[in-house]
């Protein structure tokens, strides 16, 4: 029985190994159970983690070390590359709302935070543990232990703490939802019209009747400062063609425009007509509109075309086919000239299908080679987000230098190049399932570690008054700013109540939360609103964990 003995508690590589692997295991086994409707998903692994290290298992130390880290960083590296396109365009329109909203719940629970960590003369290392359990922010966590080590303080009382409070943090935002519905919600707030999406294409006919428009090329039409839009068709006395720039516009041709719904009048008024034909419905067979043309899917994967602008390409003039839409991540776009395309985009092409062909050459179409992911820029990514976070900066009335750390280095170097790598022509496609699976590892390995270091001490921290007093304050700090600003947003910035749930659900993490509200209510707008709001909330918590630490601590 030696072999067992050294398989499962002397400290080996080994050994380390399985343990992890067991806790991960039985922790996402685990977190597949319902109770009520909420699961914890893979944050049951934290807790596999705990009840292992409070049963007397314990791996390396080093070892544990190296894995809580790898695991951070990579966690927190995808987390960046996938809300990265997306977190500048957050700010447009009514996002710069949403997310101020969002960082209205951030800073409440922040200021929560400082001031009770005064009145209770609770450290402040333990405090921010707590306020990252109250707000399930595990990278929050790794940020906080990273920066009480670079300051030489303990960093176990924040991960104690943070377990702690973890639960009730779970569900602390489902019931206080429950209760803004209960108290303060009208039937008025809950509406059930689809959140606009502003790159949501919409496709339409017109005829031209405006004479101020007769004999002007396409080019000339678009440089009169409308509405962005793309001609997929052009029928003439019964011809169909595909239209090139120079293509020049006689009276009463036909037009299929593609363009947003909201710039259809301004487009009427253009052209002279809009006709009541609906062309969005999802059952519409585009080959068999006409003879002469067909539609079809093409796929970007060569890399030579990552990064350059669609009209850089002069498809249209010179294979003498269209490009109407582009799919991107489930959401279309626009085709238009200054588009910059990106690995995995999904062109709509209109022509003949011989010209298609030539086309399929220049894009690639080969979807095989996109379902490997790209490791070597993963790594370089990664390297570049550690060099980033080591990188001290300083801050005055502030005697340490603040550094982004393992947690805040490689989520921005993360969003940076998931928003701009491509203009630079860096290849950071990665499909989604492969995005899941590394983000997986990641915080599954980190969940395990944190959980088998806090474990051993975990169940008598709780059992004494101060565990019910971190229970107390964490709940607190969930559930005051939630409400706060759910009243604020309902009667002071006149949101629904689905877009309200939400943003509460993005500016605290939590995804469970969001699963709730995504249930009960009718509309994507939660949905919608979350992915608005997390990208912003998740990075400016990873960095006021740190601030919190470095000011007050």
């Amino acid at each position: 029985m030696e072999w067992l003995n050294s398989l499962f508690f002397e400290h080996t590589p080994l050994q380390a190994v399985v343990i992890l692997s067991i806790i991960t295991a039985v922790g996402l086994g685990l977190g597949k159970i319902h109770v009520f409707g909420i699961s914890l998903g893979v944050t049951f692994v934290f807790f596999a983690g705990i009840l292992a290290g409070h049963l007397g298992f314990s791996i390396d130390s080093n070892m544990l070390n190296y894995a809580e880290s790898f695991g951070l960083v990579l966690f927190v590296y995808e987390l960046g590359l996938q809300v990265g396109p997306g977190f500048f365009s957050s700010f447009r329109k009514g996002g710069v709302k949403l997310n101020m909203l969002g960082m209205g719940v951030v800073l409440i629970g922040t200021v929560m935070t400082v001031i009770l960590s005064k009145l209770t003369t609770i450290p402040m290392s333990d405090m921010v543990g707590i306020l990252c359990g109250a707000t399930t922010n595990t990278p929050a966590l790794g940020a906080a232990q990273q920066t009480l080590k670079q300051l030489g303080e303990p960093a176990n009382g924040a991960a104690l703490s943070c377990a702690v409070t973890y639960p009730l943090g779970v569900v602390g935002v489902i019931l206080a939802m429950l209760v803004v519905r209960k108290l303060f919600v009208r039937p008025s707030d809950i509406e059930t019209n689809e959140h606009e999406d502003a790159n949501q294409t919409f496709i339409a006919t017109f005829k031209v009747h405006n004479p101020a428009i007769f004999n002007k090329s396409i080019k000339e039409v678009a440089e009169l400062s409308y509405p962005k839009f793309v001609i997929s068709r052009l029928w003439r006395n019964g011809a169909v063609s595909i239209p090139t720039s120079e293509k020049v516009l006689k009276e009463d041709d036909r037009l299929l425009i593609i363009t947003t719904e909201k710039d259809a009048p301004t487009l009427t008024i253009l052209f002279g007509e809009q006709e009541a034909q609906d062309w969005n419905k999802k059952d519409i067979d585009w080959n068999a509109i006409d003879s002469q043309l067909i539609s079809k899917h093409i796929v970007v994967s060569r890399p030579e075309i990552n990064g350059k602008k669609l009209g850089s390409l002069r498809l249209r003039n010179s294979y003498g086919i269209n490009i109407s839409r582009v799919m991107r991540s489930g959401v279309q776009l626009l085709a238009t000239p200054g588009l910059i395309l990106q690995l995995g985009d999904r062109l709509t092409v209109v022509g003949e299908a011989k010209a298609i062909e030539n086309v399929e050459k220049v894009l690639g179409n080969a979807t095989r080679t996109l379902k490997d992911p790209n490791l070597a820029a993963i790594f370089i990514g990664i390297v570049l987000g550690l060099v980033l976070g080591s990188i001290p900066i300083a801050i005055p009335g502030v005697s340490t230098p603040v550094k982004l750390g393992l947690a805040g280095g490689p989520i921005v170097v993360g969003i940076l190049i998931g928003c701009f790598g491509p203009r630079f022509h860096l290849i950071t496609y990665t499909t989604r399932s492969a995005n899941l699976m590394l983000r997986g590892i990641g915080l599954s390995l980190y969940l395990a570690c944190l959980g088998l270091d806090a474990g051993a001490h975990f169940f008598e921290t709780v059992m004494r008054p101060e565990g019910a007093i971190w229970i107390g304050l964490g709940f607190a700090i969930t559930f005051l700013p939630v409400v706060i600003m759910a009243l604020i947003a309902l009667r002071m910035s006149h949101l629904d109540f689905g877009s309200t749930c939400g943003m509460l659900c993005g500016s605290m993490a939590n995804p469970m939360a969001l699963n709730y509200a995504n249930d009960t209510l009718p509309g994507d707008n939660p949905a919608v609103s979350y992915a608005t709001v997390y990208p912003l909330s998740m990075f400016s918590r990873v960095i006021i964990a740190q601030l919190i630490l470095m000011f007050f601590l």
